[in-house]
């Protein structure tokens, strides 16, 4: 059995787990101080709070009326499962995230969609015809060097965009952008899914990001619809909604927006956010937490 599948066993038999934010080397402390217990998985997933219903997201900008197969986490309790659960970097911020019911997050299955909003203001889609995609990917796909050196040193894996998991591509109908990528950590036995849809407002752009394993392609694909028919921006938010007299426009187009933003000035794809979302949550609570906690067992066996 590898330390994976360890790691899995482990948490559906309730036994202690080493957490994500346990991996980093504790400071030596007095013998007489109690060693403080491992938090399990079980107990993890039962302090995030979880909210059902119709739910109105920060800042008002849009709502989820939630159906009965899926719950809503608060950008607070969003940050524990993507850094604590899922071992990505601390610090990126979300409107929420929204979790099926049917898997748990921290299971090999698990998997969810984070949701977050960009006032760049009123995205054009006059280029969506023009768009060069395989073009596009070789530029992203240039750019992992750069960000794997900051990345390592923050002490995380390489990241790698392998290709598109399914291709970019825009229903000027409902002003949804779609697409997969397929990413490959140094570190990851499996490769991992990030899944994005675009919906376009009146200022901004509502993000909804699908992370999973590369193996739950299907499955986001048949379940993201049903995200979609209950996420909707507020009234006088919508793309529609835009007044070119009073709205400010975005300094970047769709292509940019696939990319991940776009540089002030320098006119170049900068990737943000959601390559990191991804970094380890095949891992779920963290492989390397995981071998510390074993490495110390042992030790404090051979003594």
């Amino acid at each position: 059995m590898n330390y994976f599948r360890l790691l899995l066993a482990a948490a559906a038999l309730s036994l202690p787990v080493v957490p994500a934010f346990a991996a980093a080397t504790p400071a030596p402390v007095e013998a007489s101080a109690a060693a403080e217990p491992a938090e399990t998985a079980e107990h993890f997933l039962a302090s995030l709070k979880k909210k059902t219903g119709t739910v109105t997201l920060p800042s008002g900008i849009a709502t989820l009326k939630l159906n009965d197969e899926f719950y809503y986490l608060d950008p607070a309790d969003t940050e524990r499962l993507l850094t604590d659960g899922w071992g990505n970097p601390p610090g990126f911020k979300t409107l929420g995230m929204i979790v099926p019911k049917a898997v748990s997050p921290l299971s090999e299955s698990g998997w969810g969609v984070i949701v977050s909003y960009k006032a760049d203001g009123h995205i054009s889609d006059e280029d969506a015809a023009k768009i060069d995609y395989a073009d596009l990917l070789k530029q992203m796909q240039e750019e992992d060097e750069a960000e794997n050196q900051e990345r390592k040193k923050q002490g995380y894996a390489g990241l790698h965009l392998l290709g598109w998991a399914e291709p970019p591509h825009y229903d000027d109908t409902t002003h949804k952008m779609y697409w997969a990528r397929e990413l490959k950590a140094d570190d990851a036995d499996q490769n991992t899914l990030n899944y994005s849809i675009r919906v376009l407002g009146r200022e901004g752009v509502l993000e909804l990001n699908a992370v999973a394993a590369m193996a739950d392609l299907p499955t986001i694909k048949q379940e993201l619809p049903k995200v979609l028919a209950f996420t909707n921006f507020t009234d006088g938010n919508l793309y529609t909604d835009f007044n070119p007299s009073t709205d400010k426009m975005a300094t970047y187009g769709l292509a940019a927006l696939v990319a991940g933003g776009i540089a002030a000035k320098a006119g170049l794809f900068a990737k943000i956010g959601i390559f990191l979302l991804a970094a380890k949550k095949f891992l779920v609570i963290g492989v390397v937490a995981l071998l510390a906690g074993i490495r110390k067992l042992f030790s404090r066996n051979k003594g």
